[in-house]
């Protein structure tokens, strides 16, 4: 962050108490008087679930622009995460991936990322909140309303919030800055057609994903058979074109947590998940991998089945209002939500709290100029894991929303998303700009237009597919999915390394199907 221009005497209003809103007093701290967090929750002292945040009982990553920005908000976050059980792992060595062929092989790469659960994540950023003694976290109250001035004209303005505490009172907290982060079901655009504001433009788009998850406690890693090597196990949808059960066009994970956790969560576009123990465990059953139901079974269930619909890509495009309110922004889902499959939320989230702090250090008054930086600031900043989204999202026949493509081209996506995929991930192997280039596309660096018109990277990929072709390929894959994954090492391609009794970690017995 830059440095900052205090605002003296000014009180900041953050609506909302999750990722976006905690971020969001972290930038505001160093530059108001007073910043005042309303949440609707009893925030819980440890770890631990609660009604605002539904989502937390499904895989999460924080990406690394994720990582970064929080690390620049809140310093020393990632070793703090850590400490309090976070894993840094790097995914092509630690996770087994099923991908369309088979097993993919292992390889070290330059692509890291912290394992933990969403819960682990908020409570450590809340005790960083804490730590800051401008920043105060009203608990249990509600949102109800904003307090305006000139609705809709170029001067209008919001001027603080109204709220209910617990006991039903209606209170007012004038603001000079409200944020708006209350997440994908805000009601803040409301409010403001309300007061006289023209409808915030929204552009939209529904996959129909639904996702369901369920924690599992691991067995003591005294207790795990040696080939079961790694942490994370995913499993990508099949491209068979012939007959196939249903459960091989999910996306499913074994996603590890803190405190030996792991949490198997499995999604699908347009299909109808399984929510119920019984329906869970045989959902697992006829996946493509015997490993994922067996390495679920070897743990212990310690939750039931969570199942998540609400899960389609919304943008509220307060850029394109010709007079935006002043004294108000909106970030994390209440700006623009994701198709959770793309773990894109919390770390697109943190990026805006640091457009806000950069913004805020370079104007002295909170007037339409400070508005109309952060706004396309913003744009920039979310275009990039919104064109991502898309990229998927926008191949379903049965998706809906303003954002829906031609039909010419959904075909065209729904028939290469998932093989372009794949052929990045195989070339990445070999060739080192290739897996650069799509690690900074992955972790939000760089957008999908500049990895597709960089002629490096066109070139890695398409000689690796003559390679492939030919043959000539240095590093196997395509292992038998219906075996365990295989455990060597090939980072080192003329000298793969099977791993030792010491150094396996974690999975199951070999399984025929």
């Amino acid at each position: 962050m830059k440095g900052t221009t205090r605002m003296h005497g000014a009180t900041a209003v953050v609506l909302g108490g999750s990722v976006a809103g905690l971020c969001s007093a972290g930038v505001l701290a160093p530059q108001f008087d007073r910043v005042v967090v309303l949440e609707r929750d009893e925030l819980p002292p440890g770890a631990e679930h609660r009604r605002g945040v539904p989502q937390s009982k499904h895989p999460h990553f924080v990406l690394n622009a994720g990582r970064r920005a929080i690390g620049t908000i809140f310093p020393g976050f990632e070793e703090s995460l850590i400490a309090a059980g976070g894993m840094l792992l790097m995914p092509s060595m630690d996770a087994a991936y099923g991908e369309m062929d088979g097993w993919g092989p292992r390889k070290a790469s330059t692509m890291t990322m912290i394992y933990s659960s969403r819960i682990l994540i908020e409570r450590v950023l809340r005790e960083k909140v804490r730590d800051l003694p401008t920043i105060e976290i009203r608990e249990g109250v509600t949102a109800s309303g904003l307090t305006t001035t000139g609705g809709g004209t170029p001067a209008g303005r919001v001027t603080g919030v109204e709220y209910r505490e617990a006991d039903g009172e209606t209170r007012t907290l004038q603001g000079d800055l409200v944020v708006d982060a209350l997440g994908r079901g805000s009601s803040v655009r409301d409010w403001l057609a309300a007061a006289g504001w023209p409808a915030v433009p929204e552009k939209t788009l529904d996959a129909k994903v639904t996702y369901t998850s369920r924690w599992y406690q691991l067995p003591d890693a005294s207790e795990r058979p040696p080939n079961w090597w790694w942490k994370h196990l995913v499993l990508t949808p099949t491209q068979d074109t012939g007959p196939h059960p249903q459960e091989h066009e999910f996306l499913s994970n074994l996603f590890p947590v803190e405190g030996d956790r792991a949490i198997a969560c499995m999604g699908s576009w347009g299909i109808q998940m399984p929510r119920r123990p019984e329906t869970f465990e045989a959902a697992a059953d006829r996946l493509r991998a015997p490993t994922f139901a067996a390495a679920m079974r070897a743990g212990t269930p310690i939750s039931e089945v969570h199942l998540t619909r609400a899960t389609g890509n919304k943008w509220r495009r307060y850029d394109e209002l010709a007079h935006p309110p002043l004294g108000l922004v909106a970030v994390g889902d209440a700006a623009c939500a994701f198709n959770p499959f793309y773990a894109q939320g919390m770390s697109s989230a943190a990026r805006s709290a640091v457009v806000l702090s950069d913004v805020l250090a370079e104007h002295r008054s909170l007037d339409s100029s400070f508005t109309r930086a952060f706004l396309d600031r913003q744009r920039t900043s979310l275009e990039v894991p919104w064109m991502l989204a898309m990229a998927r999202d926008q191949g379903y026949d049965f998706a809906e929303g303003t954002e829906v493509a031609p039909a010419w081209r959904r075909r065209i996506m729904s028939r290469v998303s998932w093989p372009v995929f794949n052929a990045i991930t195989a070339a990445a192997r070999e060739d080192d700009h290739v897996e650069q280039t799509f690690t900074a596309v992955f972790n939000l660096d760089k957008s999908l237009r500049d990895m597709m018109t960089d002629p490096r990277f066109v070139y890695g990929l398409l000689r690796h597919k003559v390679r492939e072709a030919l043959g000539r390929t240095r590093v196997p894959g395509g292992f038998d999915i219906r075996l365990d994954p295989p455990g060597t090492d090939y980072s080192d391609p003329g000298n793969p390394v099977e791993p030792t009794a010491a150094a396996a970690r974690p999975a199951t017995r070999q399984t025929k199907g």
